[in-house]
């Protein structure tokens, strides 16, 4: 199966067809109409073989996952997803393996009602991009600058499953069944938070999606915004498969410092902290306050339990 023959079987035609594209797949541009009023939210990531997942990970599982990553970043934003193109660098065409990628693909497109406009296939080894583009009303953006002293500083879920996953694998560590099958879902089938995305903008101040880790974003808001922090890690939230770790300090170091959980971190004004969590709770999200923004612009103090805590570890980076 040749470039175009691939392309015509697996992508053209799929998935959920929007109003606002006036021309799709097949041409040198898609052509797309956003909304008056609106500005255009545009976010690219990609994904490697060996770096950002593993060589036997489900087909269905990496389409999903690619497009999870990145319509998380457009509900950091506030973002409403709206299109996706997509570049695909294959080491050869695996028919089987693209029918079950593209079907996970093409699954979390249409529950969040995003269409796919364009892209390209090459071959070489296993790497995806995908470049998310999404809407959000003139000026309502949320971004990592909008940090204010007081504000105090929230979760939207559980932290540290993805990294329980991956050391569970890598480390041998002996996990229930139970354990191990719901750590490697939420690895392999990671839920962005569009709506407490939407929810969020006009309540929050600033807001970042955790992909590198906890500190490692915080870090981005606290840089942008001129602030500092106080996070309480004994507040942060943990599943009940992270819980049953025996070490305390390798479950805090997991959920603190090494990522791919795809929630959002947020401040908000004391003054629209009920709101914030009232309106949440109507979309099923609970959300946990783990700490506040200072003046101590740049710096992070940790406690347990209200007292000073050192932490070894910041987060993800590459080329660190």
């Amino acid at each position: 199966m040749k470039e175009f023959e691939l392309i015509n079987r697996f992508f053209t035609g799929r998935g959920i067809t929007r109003r606002d594209v006036d021309l799709g797949i097949g041409d040198d541009c898609a052509l797309v109409t956003i909304p008056e009023g609106c500005q255009l939210a545009v976010t690219t990531d990609t994904l490697v073989e060996g770096v950002h997942f593993f060589s036997d990970i489900s087909p269905k599982a990496l389409g999903h996952r690619i497009l999870a990553v990145n319509l998380s970043d457009l509900a950091a934003m506030g973002a409403e997803p709206a299109w996706i193109s997509i570049g695909l660098t294959l080491p050869n065409v695996d028919e089987t393996w693209l029918e079950q990628f593209t079907e996970g693909m093409h699954d979390i497109a249409e529950y969040y009602n995003v269409q796919l406009i364009g892209g390209d296939t090459t071959q070489g080894p296993l790497t995806i991009t995908v470049c998310a583009k999404g809407i959000v009303p003139k000026g309502k953006a949320l971004t990592r600058s909008g940090a204010k002293v007081g504000d105090w500083l929230y979760v939207t879920g559980d932290l540290g499953d993805a990294a329980l996953a991956i050391e569970a694998r890598k480390q041998g560590w002996d996990l229930s069944d139970e354990d191990r099958s719901y750590a490697q879902k939420k690895f392999d089938y990671p839920a962005p938070q569009v709506a407490a995305g939407q929810v969020l903008r006009g309540l929050a101040n600033s807001a970042i999606d955790i992909s590198d880790g906890l500190l490692a974003d915080l870090n981005h808001i606290l840089t942008h915004s001129g602030v500092g922090a106080i996070i309480h890690a004994d507040k942060v939230p943990l599943s009940n498969a992270l819980k049953n770790l025996p070490d305390e300090e390798v479950r805090l170091m997991l959920a603190m410092a090494y990522g791919d959980d795809y929630q959002l971190l947020f401040t908000v004004p004391d003054s629209n902290r009920v709101a914030v969590e009232k309106r949440l709770a109507e979309y099923g999200v609970t959300p946990t306050c783990i700490g506040q923004i200072n003046a101590n612009a740049g710096d992070v103090s940790l406690l347990y339990k209200d007292k000073p805590w050192p932490f070894p570890a910041t987060g993800f980076e590459h080329f660190s």
